[in-house]
């Protein structure tokens, strides 16, 4: 799947055109950009967007706030054909494909190329739906995106029809490392 970012300007600041709600990064905590605030967009992907603010620090925006940068409109969803629940037989490898629009946001890759998705797996329900159990990590056990992530995931999930039930676990054991990463997350950050 191909991200699209319509209208992004990545060769300087761009000013906040109303206050915003962020979560800054690596902390997870919540904070608001004032208007006004001038910030460098680093990646839109995944449904949100990166960006440094002047004091140096990253904070992730919701895709639904890209007007606020005074962009106008940004499209950083994947492209996504709805699927009629009656046409669709589940499968583990749809449910990877929705935990690959879930990104990093500090490092342009997803979740699932980047190593951090430890399990994934489904259990049939009496009523015929799914319940899935996915076990993720993060880069490092002090990451406080780790809940942020945890709910993109969650909610990506959940989003597929036949699926009911999606816990996501957050582990730490074993510790998360470079050897997870797949050939395609090498390649993109240079590493091959």
């Amino acid at each position: 799947m191909s991200e699209t970012a319509v209208g992004v300007r990545r060769d300087g600041p761009i000013a906040i055109s109303e206050d915003c709600d962020v979560t800054l990064i690596p902390s997870g905590d919540r904070a608001t950009l004032r208007r006004g605030d001038r910030v460098v967009i680093n990646q839109a992907l995944g449904g949100s967007i990166t960006v440094q603010t002047d004091s140096g620090h990253l904070a992730r925006i919701a895709g639904s706030d890209a007007a606020r940068l005074g962009l106008g409109y940004l499209i950083t969803q994947p492209p996504s054909q709805p699927i009629p629940a009656g046409d669709w037989t589940f499968s583990l490898d749809q449910v990877t494909e929705q935990l690959k629009t879930v990104f990093d946001p500090e490092i342009p890759v997803n979740v699932v190329d980047l190593g951090l998705i430890y399990s994934c797996v489904a259990e049939q329900l009496a009523d015929g739906t799914h319940r899935v159990e996915i076990k993720m990590s993060m880069t490092a056990p002090g990451c406080g995106m780790g809940d942020v992530l945890k709910v993109d995931a969650q909610q990506r999930v959940a989003a597929l029809p036949g699926i009911s039930d999606v816990n996501v676990e957050l582990i730490w054991d074993p510790p998360w490392d470079l050897s997870r990463m797949s050939d395609a997350a090498r390649l993109e950050l240079g590493m091959m």
